[in-house]
């Protein structure tokens, strides 16, 4: 199973939970990272077991080399006394070491492949971490910005402004009317004046129209 698999795993339950309910980012992302600290370091210590197991399985073939050897040794010197049967067992014994031998080192290989995966896994999961580091101000700062506008539109009802743009539509009409008013009883004030200085003009020429009249009735007598 994948060290990220693990990871996943661990976190899937308390993470899941605290991201429906719209927990506290900074304490979501102090676990988050907290975890990954902790897988980081489970694997780490994994790791260097492994490196352990490795060294010493590196020693166990090394010292199964030299009993292959020594048995060689010891059948060449059998048949050299002219005893065949020892160096048949000698032989034997040769033999089975090397069994042994053959089955250490696929162990060490299969124990290198594991090596180089928690080694791959180690990197990567270093780098998500570093980058978890570096982004958490921003991850929360950003929940911050992101949490204070939906509570902001929460509190924005359409209908109450539009009711309120409404009402001013209204009290701006209701200006126009009285500054409508304002102007009406001043033009009243205005023509009124106006009339009078206009009945002065008419009144005056009626004067000359009479007097006119009167100079073209004389002349006629």
């Amino acid at each position: 199973m994948s060290v990220f698999k693990r990871f996943s795993d661990v976190l899937n339950s308390n993470v899941n939970a605290m991201l429906d309910k719209a927990e506290n980012p900074e304490k979501l992302v102090r676990m988050i990272i907290g975890e990954m600290e902790s897988t980081l370091l489970n694997v780490r210590t994994a790791s260097a077991k492994t490196i352990a197991d490795k060294k010493e399985m590196e020693r166990q073939i090394k010292n199964y080399q030299s009993e292959v050897d020594s048995w060689q040794e010891r059948a060449e010197l059998a048949l050299d006394k002219g005893r065949d049967d020892l160096a048949k067992q000698a032989l034997q014994e040769k033999h089975r070491v090397e069994q042994a031998v053959e089955a250490q080192i696929k162990e060490l290989a299969a124990l290198e492949t594991a090596l180089e995966r928690l080694d791959h896994d180690i990197a990567k999961l270093q780098s998500k971490l570093n980058e978890a580091v570096a982004r958490r101000k921003a991850i929360v700062a950003r929940h911050d910005t992101v949490k204070a506008t939906v509570h902001m539109r929460k509190n924005i009802d359409s209908s109450s402004i539009d009711t309120a743009l409404g009402r001013f539509d209204r009290f701006e009409k209701r200006m126009d009317q009285l500054e409508a008013e304002v102007e009406a009883m001043d033009l009243g004030r205005n023509v009124s004046l106006s009339q009078q200085i206009d009945s002065l003009q008419d009144n005056e020429d009626l004067d000359k129209e009479l007097e006119a009249l009167k100079q073209k009735m004389k002349k006629a007598s």
